[in-house]
């Protein structure tokens, strides 16, 4: 009897000690929504599970191998800060790959201990159609050139150089990967400038998959996918045409915005679109712009589009152009001197498939001429290129985008007034005027008002602060930057 007693004392202590941990994990839930976001919190975080407590260090489950790699990178330190803050015998926290043993409780409520991952791939497999009264029998991974593009087998995840302006979208990217029609992630719409790696990253979720996974994946730009609905018309055979698309486990169309004006094509992409995210299909979409601000698109294919999850890809930093430089250059086994990667990435901004040109063009002359790699062989070789960049700048030119952005008068720029409504976009004018015109700080002074140069300098120290501290005022001052330097 004391024996049974016993086991029933030892159950009911994990009991109590999992109630208490589930209430100190939901205190913890609640901080970091207010620390990193509701948006980020449900993107990365909300499908941690609390495991045990061994000594000093808790165990936290994460439902894949990718998902646990990025809150490992992320949120790792912060997360045994907040454990610690919260229980101080726990000093670390170890996160591990598990699948619940039943549908997953949610973050802050671990009724039902989660079961370590096997060894298998923690990719899951897509989802049956949810009309299926059985699962269809996987069919072998393969790319369905018979109505899509190959992939290029250039564009992997591996040569894909990650940096601040694109690390969502490529965290996103991986995610679908692993996952595919994973919820929140169905439809993925990867939006960006021109020569960003929009395309790269769709190439890598499709070679990931094929490579991982027992799924088919369909690749087509949206011209494709018109010529071929138009074909499909002439030839009268529609229904052979929708078949074949609805039939494949991920379907990946680029450039979207190509499909604006075309409302039959529209209409039956939609269709498509419905079809295969009904089924638990995977969707991955590329464009120029943001679903929202993609005019002459339906309303209604627009609201689908924004109902997944929508990544932007900024334009790169200096830092970046520099990291994608040096790879490239380290796998062309070409010696390229610091000074020449950073007389590029500071020369060529606007393009990475551009900058990568360059590069290619500088290391082809190395090895048919069999001359070392220097600036002056640099500005030689590149001439047509770099005059093309070296477009200059005026003062004059950044207060009036500075003024029509913020719907000021372009005598505010000069004038005395201090209102804040005037006052900022003042200052980011002259923050501007120091990074994209070799004009001294007096002389941008004059400029505006005939301030002195110290004004200049408070300006730009406050508006670097500014842009670190607020993403979206960040954005809009990258914004007015690409479009002076385009």
């Amino acid at each position: 009897m004391t024996g049974g007693l016993g086991g029933y004392d030892a159950v009911a202590e994990a009991n109590a000690q999992k109630s208490v941990l589930a209430i100190h994990w939901s205190r913890i839930c609640e901080r970091l929504k207010v620390e990193v976001g509701e948006v980020e919190y449900r993107t990365w975080l909300r499908q941690i599970t609390v495991g045990p407590v061994d000594e000093d260090e808790i165990t936290l489950y994460l439902p894949t191998r990718f998902l646990r790699d990025w809150v490992r990178g992320q949120y790792g330190d912060r997360l045994g800060t907040l454990w610690n803050a919260e229980v101080p015998a726990i000093r670390r926290v170890e996160l591990q790959v598990a699948r619940p043993a039943t549908d997953a409780a949610p973050a802050g409520r671990e009724d039902t201990p989660p079961v370590p991952a096997a060894p298998s791939p923690d990719r899951a497999a897509p989802r049956p159609a949810a009309s299926a009264p059985v699962a269809e029998e996987p069919r072998p991974a393969e790319v369905r050139t018979d109505l899509a593009a190959p992939l290029d087998q250039r564009f992997t995840f591996d040569t894909f150089v990650v940096g601040k302006p694109n690390e969502f979208a490529y965290a996103c990217a991986r995610r679908v990967a692993e996952q595919p029609s994973s919820p929140g992630f169905n439809p993925l719409f990867l939006y960006g400038g021109v020569g960003l790696g929009k395309t790269h990253l769709m190439h890598s979720i499709g070679a990931e998959l094929v490579r991982e996974g027992r799924v088919s994946v369909a690749y087509m730009s949206a011209e494709k996918f018109m010529y071929r609905f138009i074909a499909a018309i002439r030839s009268q055979s529609t229904m052979e045409f929708k078949e074949q698309l609805r039939s494949v486990d991920v379907l990946m169309i680029d450039d979207l915005q190509f499909l604006i004006g075309k409302d039959n094509t529209q209409e039956e992409f939609f269709h498509t679109f419905n079809a295969l995210v009904d089924a638990g299909r995977q969707i991955v979409v590329s464009a120029d712009k943001s679903p929202s601000d993609l005019s002459g698109l339906e309303d209604r294919l627009r609201t689908r589009l924004g109902c997944g999850m929508v990544a932007d890809i900024h334009a790169t930093t200096f830092e970046l152009r520099i990291s994608i430089l040096e790879a490239k250059a380290t796998a062309s086994g070409v010696v390229v001197p610091a000074k020449v990667l950073e007389f590029l990435a500071h020369k060529i901004t606007s393009n990475v498939r551009e900058l990568e040109g360059a590069l290619n063009r500088l290391i082809a002359h190395a090895n048919l001429f069999g001359r070392p790699v220097t600036l002056e062989a640099t500005q030689d070789v590149l001439h047509d290129i770099l005059k093309a960049h070296d477009r200059r700048v005026t003062i004059e030119e950044i207060q009036r985008k500075v003024a029509e952005h913020w719907n000021i008068r372009l005598t505010d720029m000069s004038s005395a007034r201090r209102a804040r409504a005037v006052a900022r976009p003042r200052q980011v004018a002259m923050y501007l005027a120091k990074q994209l015109t070799s004009r001294s700080l007096p002389e941008i002074g004059r400029k505006f008002g005939n301030r002195d140069h110290t004004t200049v300098i408070h300006a730009v120290s406050r508006v670097t602060g500014l842009m670190a501290e607020d993403p979206a005022f960040a954005e809009d001052v990258e914004l007015l930057r690409r479009m002076l330097e385009s």
